[in-house]
């Protein structure tokens, strides 16, 4: 397993189907709080925490439990940002964080910039929050669980899904079961 600490600096080592741990601090945002940031992009205003390097999960964590910093931390399906990530990628986002596929557009934009799409294991939220050491709202308190949190992560579990160079797990996973000499070769 690949370790990586935040901010990111460059990800263009990284290749789709490399395990890693990360370190450091994530922020979320879900589709109610992508708006917004866009917005404020299109504005020229400040974003609520700094994106260069940044990496992204899209999540809405359940309350904590006593003496827990989180509850509940699974993955949302990240195709409901795609229509908002591109202006996030352009401020120097270098990781999103979710489950199922990208777009074509979010991929080619990932491309351009030097991003990369980390999966997480949507079902094992419970488990993911054992990595999620402290969380704090830091915008839009009001949007509840889709507010901005900023989290502080230790050994946070994700799979290269999409790499800064196009290479998609999800496809590569499905090419090996649909060509038979590459089962085989298992």
């Amino acid at each position: 397993m690949l370790t990586l600490t935040t901010p990111l600096r460059d990800v263009k080592s990284l290749r789709a189907g490399d395990e890693v741990g990360i370190n450091g601090v994530i922020y979320t945002a879900r589709d109610a709080a992508h708006q917004r940031l866009v917005k404020l992009i299109a504005e020229g205003k400040p974003l609520p925490f700094p994106v260069e390097g940044s990496i992204i999960y899209y999540v809405g964590p359940t309350p904590a439990k006593p003496g827990e910093p989180i509850g509940s931390a699974g993955p949302t399906t990240s195709v409901r940002m795609d229509g908002l990530t591109i202006p996030l990628l352009e401020q120097g986002l270098k990781g999103m964080i979710g489950k199922g596929g990208r777009s074509p557009h979010v991929i080619e934009a990932m491309k351009e910039h030097g991003a990369v799409y980390f999966a997480a294991v949507g079902g094992a939220a419970a488990l993911i929050a054992q990595s999620i050491k402290e969380v704090e709202v830091i915008a839009y308190p009001e949007l509840g669980a889709e507010a901005v949190h900023r989290m502080v992560v230790e050994n946070f579990p994700v799979i290269v899904a999409i790499d800064s160079e196009g290479n998609n797990l999800y496809e590569q996973g499905v090419a090996t079961y649909r060509d038979p000499s590459l089962k085989e070769a298992k």
